[in-house]
């Protein structure tokens, strides 16, 4: 029986987790349940759950969740301090952080250094801070298990194969709603339109970034830290039918790909239960209804947000917070109809070229990087609105 901490419960890959939990009630018990404001839900999972304590993010929503889970004796506390000691309790074996975006940074580093095992689903973590993160890991005696199905696909071909080196990993990508499209075509592009992934139950964020291919560079700045790669060792493919979740070449050329439906409950459950795989009742994948599965190259002109993260990428120190920083104020923008589709990239190149390059950032560093990319992003778009 493992005991859970599931940070951003109410998120996709949350609520799919919990799932898992209710698929699996003799090997998993819930612990922590976090959430940002969806309080409704997460005292509906609580209620059902019984965990020890929840974490909200909102203080002012802290005295109507303590109320409905007063009955239930469960802990209830708010805000981000409360968040980082909340994940250090005893009785945790395994933090699952599938917050969205940089707010997963300071959870997790905690979680590592109480020494807890991670199942991350939070890129940005990595894509921000991957050196101090992969440091901290390595001095704690921390294993960080990824929940991306890219990232999971890369760690399911590597079990028995840890002594052999790696040539190249292989990031597939579905192509997202937009696949095919020219840069005129995505100038008129709507939100309704970015949300709809062909084959993808997500997020909000993650779908608008999966549309714009910022996804597959975050995920290409993510696998370096996970894998301890270089740049020249990542290729990204577009596979529209996404089932093939990455693939694995060694240097005798041989190539591993891990394959199935496109259910994020499987790198979920993976994570949670390694070293062993559980049984499921999920769909299985049937050859027959994939008579041929396609592969072609991204378009980096068109689709300017993946070229920008592998410049980040390339760059290093602060680049890819920053990146990551300013794609969060875009996405938000975005959203809010306040922005188009192609003015996304226009605001993250801007922030990339104006905030200072640092190589070696420590965590303030990135810190005050990601607040002045944050500010420069917003007050760019004021300054274009006002001219």
């Amino acid at each position: 029986m493992k005991k859970l901490a599931i940070l951003g419960s109410t998120g996709s890959i949350g609520t799919q987790a919990l799932d898992v939990v209710r698929d699996q009630p003799d090997r998993f018990q819930v612990e922590l349940l976090t959430c940002g404001n969806r309080v409704e839900l997460l005292i509906q999972q609580a209620l059902e759950f019984n965990p020890n304590a929840v974490v909200i993010g909102d203080p002012a929503k802290l005295e109507l969740v303590k109320e409905a889970l007063f009955p239930k004796g469960i802990k209830v506390y708010a805000g981000p301090e409360a968040l980082e000691q909340a994940v250090t309790m005893e009785g945790i074996d395994l933090v699952l952080t599938a917050l969205v975006g940089y707010a997963g940074l300071r959870p997790t580093l905690a979680a590592i250094e109480a020494g807890k095992t991670i199942a991350l689903a939070n890129k940005e973590t990595l894509v921000v801070a991957g050196e101090l993160v992969t440091a901290a890991a390595r001095a704690k005696g921390v294993n960080i298990y990824p929940v991306d199905s890219e990232h999971s696909a890369i760690f399911q071909c590597l079990a028995g194969e840890w002594h052999n080196p790696i040539e190249k990993i292989v990031l597939t990508a579905s192509g997202g709603p937009f696949r095919g499209r020219t840069r005129e075509q995505l100038a008129t592009v709507t939100k309704a339109q970015a949300l709809k992934h062909p084959n993808w139950d997500m997020g909000a964020k993650i779908t608008i970034d999966s549309a714009s291919l910022m996804n597959k560079g975050l995920e290409a700045i993510e696998a370096k830290w996970l894998f301890d790669l270089k740049r020249e060792q990542i290729e990204i493919i577009v596979h529209p039918q996404s089932i093939i979740h990455s693939i694995v070449q060694f240097r005798d050329g041989s190539m591993k790909a891990q394959m199935g439906l496109p259910d994020m409950k499987l790198p979920i459950q993976y994570a949670m239960a390694y070293p062993e795989r559980l049984a499921t009742t999920w769909p299985r994948f049937d050859f027959a209804r994939y008579p041929a599965l396609t592969f072609e190259p991204p378009d980096l002109d068109t689709f300017r947000n993946l070229a920008l993260a592998l410049e980040a990428l390339d760059t290093g120190g602060n680049a890819p917070c920053v990146l990551n920083a300013a794609n969060e104020v875009a996405v938000e923008l975005f959203l809010q109809d306040r922005i188009g589709f192609l003015e996304m990239s226009d605001l993250v190149a801007h922030c990339l070229a104006t905030v200072p390059h640092i190589n070696a950032p420590t965590l303030p560093d990135l810190e005050a990087s990601d607040a002045e990319a944050r500010r420069l992003a917003r007050e760019h778009t004021l300054s274009a609105w006002r001219s």
